[in-house]
């Protein structure tokens, strides 16, 4: 599954899913938010053409783009490499996250099409299936898809922008820094977010924004303990 390539993207009519730099984008995305791609890891683009079947022009869209949301650096002379973990960052970008997020919620139950609200819980379908297979790739793909369907169905196309940066300099630092959860656990979160799309379809604004912030969750403690070490 790769819930990425169905996506709306709030951003860019250019950057339409069904193009090969959507995708080439997508790929490389999660790959540096599970790890498969690690911080301060060279970039090759022919090898990353191989590596991901795309030509050298798509991979240096994407890249392109990666570098504007701050998660590969690209310095003359030197190349591209992946950036560097900054928990500090992460930890201002979560904080922000809540705030927007959470609004995001109530905006979406508040004026959400139907057509938003089944692309909202179309973006969980095959849940239990990664869960049980341990897809760290499928899994993080889904999340991504899951909280950008949830901005977009808010109405407001900069929050939505917000939510797609922010989510990205956040989720590389959970999956980076925390103990993996159990299947219990990922099960649990799996019907938090199916409550979170319950509630918007039912227009509960103020159970919309409640369940979000349960979806959120506190600043993760394993995170907490390397920022204070």
């Amino acid at each position: 599954m790769n819930a990425l390539s169905h996506r709306p993207d709030p951003r860019l009519d250019e950057w339409a899913p069904s193009l090969l730099k959507a995708q080439l984008y997508g790929q490389m995305l999660v790959d540096i938010i599970i790890g498969a791609l690690g911080p301060g890891e060279q970039l090759d683009e022919n090898a990353l053409a191989r590596r991901y079947n795309g030509g050298l022009a798509g991979i240096r869209d994407a890249l392109a783009r990666l570098a504007l949301e701050g998660l590969v650096v690209r310095k003359a002379r030197v190349g591209t490499t992946v950036a560097p973990l900054d928990l500090t960052e992460a930890r201002e970008a979560f904080e922000a996250r809540r705030l927007v997020e959470i609004h995001c919620a109530g905006l979406a139950a508040a004026h959400g099409s139907d057509a938003a609200v089944a692309a909202i819980r179309e973006t969980l379908a095959g849940g239990e299936a990664a869960i049980e297979a341990d897809d760290a790739r499928a899994l993080a793909a889904m999340d991504e898809a899951f909280h950008v369907a949830v901005a977009t169905a808010s109405g407001n196309r900069t929050l939505a922008k917000m939510v797609v940066t922010l989510h990205h300099q956040t989720a590389r630092y959970w999956l980076s820094t925390m103990t993996p959860p159990s299947p219990e656990e990922s099960l649990k979160a799996l019907e938090e977010h199916r409550a979170l799309g319950d509630s918007i379809a039912a227009r509960d604004v103020a159970g919309a924004r409640a369940t979000m912030e349960r979806v959120l969750g506190d600043f993760p403690d394993d995170v907490k303990r390397v920022l204070e070490g």
